[in-house]
């Protein structure tokens, strides 16, 4: 080593970077509290900076500016919907799993409580304030999602492409899920114990079973208005859902 060089030890590299990812995420919780507060327009990035404990700069360091850090407070918490389509979409799943797999990602956020609330607030936030995340929110979250969970079930179903009623099946199978996450204050009022963290797992499991039945619904629906053709169909998914 050069006598101008300059050795940081290593436990000082490990402390900056310690302190670097902990006012990374206390900008990150703040932004979405006040995000979800007041919306994009009226947060400031110094009140941001302010309730992180820190400065407008590191703003500017962790997430380049206040509409990339908008855009993280929509991602970060809970990671995406689009990245779990690869683990319900296995082609290799049978249906059971399959939606199992789908209803248990979906809900693991519930599991903390604090940040569904603020989550929520935001995305009904920017559902009546579009911003800049709109396009890429309905994209990424909504649109890649439920195509793939609508190519799950024509598979398993014998469905051979996509029609209306495949729609209205994935969106009926989605809206159990939203059920539970807009309708979370009601069910503290009603059922609270089963509105905690440690009640989320059954939530998967029924919800895997009400799913189920809705499927051999539709497979009956369209068996009685397609006629026999449809038959084939309904008896390879009776035979994978008594497997």
């Amino acid at each position: 080593m050069s006598s101008g060089a300059l050795s940081i030890p290593a436990a000082a590299q490990r402390t900056a970077r310690s302190d670097g990812e902990d006012t990374r995420a206390r900008l990150l919780q703040a932004a979405l509290q006040l995000f979800s507060e007041k919306g994009f327009a009226q947060t400031s990035v110094r009140a941001i900076a302010q309730a992180a404990g820190t400065n407008v700069a590191a703003i500017a360091y962790h997430f380049g500016d206040k509409a990339q850090l908008y855009t993280a407070t929509f991602y970060e918490p809970f990671g995406s919907s689009s990245e779990l389509i690869p683990v319900f979409a296995d082609p290799a799943l049978d249906l059971p799993c399959a939606l199992q797999r789908y209803f248990a990602g979906f809900l693991e956020p519930l599991k903390h409580d604090d940040l569904v609330t603020q989550s929520l607030r935001l995305h009904v936030r920017e559902l009546l304030e579009p911003t800049h995340v709109w396009p890429e929110l309905i994209e990424r979250e909504c649109r890649a999602p439920h195509m793939a969970l609508i190519q799950v079930l024509c598979r398993h179903m014998g469905v051979p492409a996509v029609d209306d009623d495949m729609h209205r099946l994935a969106f009926s199978l989605a809206g159990l899920i939203m059920q539970l996450w807009t309708q979370r204050d009601p069910l503290q009022a009603i059922a609270p114990q089963l509105a905690t963290a440690a009640a989320v797992d059954q939530w998967v499991e029924r919800l895997t079973g009400y799913a189920l039945g809705m499927v051999q619904g539709e497979i009956i629906r369209r068996q009685a208005t397609q006629g026999p053709a449809r038959r084939a169909s309904r008896t390879s998914y009776q035979k994978e859902s008594n497997a």
